[in-house]
């Protein structure tokens, strides 16, 4: 079973992967962690990515769609994948159905992690977390116990990740649906677009998931 888990940042795509992952003996693929593996290891391709982000450039699609490539063809992967957050342009689906097509692959469904956008921004805006452990925390929904002290190990000096602020992540949502819109249309088209309610709790995103890959959801 090869999956796509669309959505953006902070929708829990990341999160949900990793679980269905793990339930269903998949691997799990992110292009961030495909793109810095291909670069340490040093391969054919991960030496052109190299040079494109020594020299501040953007890696382009070809890189990073023969760095999937070159993935997906591992042997760990014959059991099947879910690509996070890849493909991220109608080009890119395009370029990956070929590659699929070459090696005898197909995607079975593509999970569409429907988000509220501006429920989105308050979920990552209000976010941080303690220095000393890393124990996430919330302005609204999940403040520590005692103020100021981290429930988990007693520190008392958080952080916040400089991209997460109302502003930053309003500008992510956009850029996001823009290039992510034509995205929809093209696997629904295929029939395998499956969008879940990625607002809801945790384990109720992670049970909406399980009835599509069941049979019992879909677009």
């Amino acid at each position: 079973m090869n999956l796509i888990f669309l959505g953006p940042p902070g929708a829990g795509k990341g999160t949900q992967a990793q679980r269905v992952a793990a339930a269903h003996g998949l691997v799990q693929l992110s292009t961030g962690d495909m793109l810095r593996a291909a670069v340490a290891a040093g391969t054919e391709v991960g030496l052109k990515a190299k040079a494109v982000m020594e020299a501040g450039e953007l890696v382009s699609d070809d890189i990073v769609v023969a760095i999937v490539a070159d993935r997906i063809a591992g042997p760990d992967c014959a059991g099947g994948f879910v690509l996070d957050g890849f493909p991220r342009t109608v080009a890119q689906a395009e370029a990956l159905d070929t590659v699929l097509d070459g090696n005898g692959m197909r995607i079975d469904h593509v999970v569409e992690m429907t988000v509220d956008d501006d429920a989105l921004v308050e979920r990552i805006s209000g976010r941080f977390s303690c220095v000393a452990c890393g124990a996430a925390y919330h302005d609204r929904f999940n403040r520590p116990k005692v103020e100021g002290v981290c429930d988990a190990c007693g520190g008392g000096e958080f952080v916040r990740r400089e991209d997460d602020n109302a502003e930053t992540v309003a500008t992510r949502l956009r850029a996001y649906h823009a290039q992510t819109a034509p995205l929809l249309p093209y696997y629904r088209e295929r029939g395998a677009l499956r969008p879940v309610d990625g607002m809801a709790e945790i384990d109720a995103v992670t049970r909406q998931i399980e009835a599509v890959l069941d049979g019992g959801g879909g677009d």
